[in-house]
């Protein structure tokens, strides 16, 4: 409440006097600090986002769309500019242009959509400069400066570039384009090294010029909205959480696969493979979400520390439970398909794995002896991520004899589609209506597309946001980065040192015939290749 305090008048005022006095101390707040040499804007916050690398594939085809879906869907602060910034030489009209080839509209929005297009493009500018020049970023400090308009400025730099000028990069943009009086935030794209001893280089290098909460690593598979839900499917239906054990549960599988090769990408493939590429970060992720116990609270430090205590626990990743594979070329319905060496952007003898599979074990209480099966392959016969969960036989089961010999046939199977066509079903047994006792495998099924109307949002528009927010739970901390390549690096040294030849398989097969022999070993089909899948 306001108090009212009594004023002893001055014996001359006279009473025009005092109504001015008594006026002016009304007069408003914004007037009075314009008078006094204060900026109204003070108060409030702006977030500037630049994107490092904006005239790369994954800025154009990725980061703008979903700063644009962000902005579409009303997410983004009042105030925010976007700077896209890189070596070619552009101005802010042609980086507007590009940008706009690749914008899509959100199909369950009423609003005129060129008209928010062109209020989005409006926000977005372009400053050329060098990726380890401190003065090209000071330069982009004082335009971002004056877009900020003196208000509390918080900064968000997306480095979409290659990892050897990382460190470049974050050095100029902490020395000289830093955020005064907010919070300056980096987001970095995998790879995160090639190995333990490369990645905890290129920690120790970022931690010179920022701390860990300023670090945001990215891995847009924990932004895809089934991984996302696997926490409260465990968490919030009690049907599963009991389950989730290794009384209950035969095995997991955590399968990727693509329908295409490297097309044109090889160069840059070929210096990682596919188990750094796609199982280290990846499944590897899915993989500790999956298996956690149940953390703390929601808090992003509460959920990671438990997704490192799963990392830990993991046995040491043995040469032989890992198979590699590399696709060779291959002629269906009069289309002849390339191998992996006929990409010219690959040398003749590469070694580099298109395939692999490995066979993964947690030593705790909860998954002793539990086999987790990740496979990731590039060619292969379809596209899809999924993550399926094998349960155990029905002891004793009274139905045996009408199964059959096959009991793997009767197995109850919980699977997670991740994409495409996200959906979750479980397959159980059932009666076939009718006279005798037939037996079937059904689908209890949970189909996204025909159960929500609302388009699912891309990863990366959910991680985009919860970076603007400081929410990290879905980023990499470092410990959990450590641990990660902890598990993969002497088998990846391994491979390399002994120049291990991958298995061929034709492009567009099941992949290479040792991943079924490497399942077999633990007694586990995998599920994928099921006819009815």
């Amino acid at each position: 409440g306001v108090v009212a305090t009594k004023v002893t008048p001055v014996e001359k005022e006279t009473p025009k006097e005092k109504l001015k006095d008594e006026l002016l101390s009304v007069t408003s707040t914004k007037e009075w600090d314009e008078k006094a040499g204060f900026d109204s804007n003070e108060n409030e916050s702006t977030v500037s986002i630049t994107v490092v690398g904006a005239s790369g594939d994954l800025a154009k085809k990725k980061i703008f769309p979903a700063l644009f879906a962000l902005y579409y869907e009303d997410c983004l602060p009042k105030h925010f500019t976007i700077y896209g910034y890189a070596r070619s030489k552009m101005t802010d009209a042609e980086l507007r242009n590009m940008v706009s080839k690749t914008l899509t509209c959100r199909i369950d929005k009423r609003e005129n959509c060129s008209e928010k297009m062109d209020q989005f493009l409006k926000r977005c500018f372009y400053h050329s400069g060098q990726y380890d020049s401190e003065e090209n970023f000071a330069q982009l400090d004082k335009k971002l400066k004056k877009h900020e308009g003196g208000r509390v400025s918080n900064r968000l730099f997306y480095l979409s570039i290659p990892p050897n000028i990382f460190v470049e990069a974050v050095k100029c943009a902490s020395s000289s384009a830093s955020s005064g009086n907010g919070w300056t935030r980096v987001i970095v794209e995998k790879p995160f090294g090639r190995d333990s001893e490369s990645s905890a280089v290129l920690t120790k290098s970022l931690k010179q010029y920022l701390t860990e909460d300023q670090i945001f690593r990215i891995d847009h598979y924990l932004g895809k909205e089934l991984v996302e839900n696997l926490s409260v499917l465990r968490f919030a239906n009690l049907i599963f959480e009991p389950l989730w054990t290794r009384q209950y549960i035969r095995n997991v599988q955590i399968i990727f696969s693509e329908d295409f090769g490297t097309e044109g990408r090889g160069g840059y493939f070929d210096n990682y493979g596919i188990i750094r590429d796609i199982m280290q970060n990846h499944l590897l992720q899915i993989l500790a979400l999956f298996a956690m116990e149940t953390p703390v609270s929601l808090d992003a430090e509460d959920i990671r520390n438990e997704k490192v205590k799963v990392l830990r626990s993991m046995r040491p990743l043995r040469l032989e439970d890992v198979v590699i594979g590399q696709y060779k070329s291959h002629s269906k319905g009069g289309v002849t398909y390339p191998s992996y060496t006929d990409d010219k952007t690959v040398p003749k003898d590469s070694l580099t794995p298109t395939f692999a599979a490995a066979a993964l074990f947690i030593d705790n209480a909860r998954w002793d002896g539990v086999p987790f099966l990740m496979k990731a392959g590039k060619a292969l016969h379809n596209k899809g991520a999924e993550i399926r969960v094998q349960f155990r036989h029905v002891p004793g089961n009274l139905y045996n004899r009408n199964f059959g010999t096959d009991l793997d046939r009767a197995t109850n199977e919980l699977v997670i589609r991740v994409q495409p066509d996200e959906a979750i079903f479980l397959k159980i047994n059932n009666k076939v209506p009718g006279l005798g006792m037939r037996l079937d495998r059904s689908n209890l099924n949970l189909h996204y597309a025909a159960r929500y109307s609302k388009e699912i949002p891309d990863a990366y528009e959910r991680l985009l946001l919860d970076a603007i927010e400081g929410e990290r739970r879905l980023f990499i901390r470092s410990d959990e980065l450590d641990a990660a390549w902890a598990l993969f690096t002497p088998v990846l040294k391994e491979l390399e040192e002994k120049k291990f030849l991958p298995e061929s398989y034709p492009y567009g097969s099941r992949g290479p015939v040792g991943a079924h022999y490497l399942a077999a070993r633990y007694n586990v089909r995998w599920g994928d290749l099921d006819i009815e899948q």
